[in-house]
């Protein structure tokens, strides 16, 4: 633990809520989960197991929910589950995972048929299988989302990673049972998605957020700054994250911030993000590293929690 400030103070935006005059969301009823929905995919940095304490900052009141950077949607799916009605923006830069969020909502049927068949194949020799689909190129939507769930569930360590020409290059992990075609849980994200009537955008944030306006919630999870020289060793598309791209979101979330947005941004904690950040509500929250080259490297460490708002 460093020595900086824990909290340090917003100026401008108090929180509140916001009655936007001559629009009434419409009234829908909650949905009565057996279970609730859960990422059906594993990405890095996501966020399931900071839910609880990200939850203490979510406002209480908004209209709209914009999460870019979307990658498992853990905080979506939290959302989802005890908000009864609000409107729905969600978006990525990467469209290979977009288009699984659309084939879940529209197509789920096709995609379980889709991933029974990989299962099946899967069990007659696992490591000759995976080498094998990782290979393929397939032109199908369906078959596209099969094949990336597929090798999500079933490379190393559960990671998704391309290398520079946007290839999938993860090895073979060597699970006993690797849960392929998880259809209940699949059946829940496409009712959650619909019923929501989630808009799914392959875009950047600022594309994705740009009409965002006052009493709108935004969480922005991008790629996390990283700690060391060594420990950016992955990423999930072809451009990466750099130092200068976090400096420039920290520009549109001031731009967002002077439009009334009610916004709440995660992100490691070092020297770098204070500084963009500085001016706003910090928390340092414990996390695990969920993905790492090694298992006994998964260590606790701290990140951080930014608002615009007090929580």
């Amino acid at each position: 633990m460093t020595g900086y400030a824990k909290i340090v103070k917003v100026s401008g935006m108090s929180k509140k809520t916001v009655q936007h005059e001559g629009q009434v969301m419409e009234k829908l009823p909650v949905l009565p989960w057996s279970r609730p929905p859960r990422p059906f995919v594993k990405w890095a940095g996501g966020k399931s197991q900071l839910l609880k304490r990200l939850e203490r900052h979510f406002p209480k009141n908004f209209w709209t929910y914009y999460e870019p950077f979307l990658g498992g949607g853990a905080v979506f799916f939290h959302l989802v589950e005890r908000h009864p009605r609000f409107n729905v923006v969600l978006s990525d830069i990467n469209k290979e995972l977009i288009t699984a969020y659309r084939v879940v909502k529209e197509r789920v049927e096709d995609l379980v048929r889709k991933l029974g068949n990989y299962k099946a194949k899967y069990k007659l020799a696992p490591e000759k299988y995976y080498y094998e689909v990782r290979s393929q190129e397939p032109s199908g939507d369906v078959e596209k989302v099969a094949r990336l769930i597929f090798l999500n569930k079933t490379c190393y360590n559960g990671l998704y990673r391309v290398n520079k020409e946007g290839k999938f290059n993860v090895p073979f992990g060597r699970y006993k049972n690797p849960k392929i075609c998880d259809k209940e849980n699949l059946r829940r994200v496409s009712q959650a998605l619909r019923w929501s009537n989630a808009k799914l955008l392959a875009v950047d944030y600022q594309e994705a957020t740009k009409i965002a306006r006052e009493g709108d919630f935004i969480y922005f999870d991008p790629p996390y700054q990283p700690v060391s020289s060594t420990a950016n060793f992955t990423s999930y598309t072809r451009s990466g994250f750099s130092i200068e791209d976090q400096e420039q979101l920290g520009r549109w979330f001031q731009e967002l911030d002077k439009r009334g947005c009610q916004i709440l941004l995660s992100n490691s904690d070092t020297r770098e993000v204070l500084d963009i950040y500085d001016g706003y509500y910090i928390e340092r929250v414990q996390a695990l590293r969920a993905i790492s080259c090694k298992g006994n490297r998964r260590k606790g460490h701290t990140e951080l929690v930014i608002s615009n708002f007090k929580s």
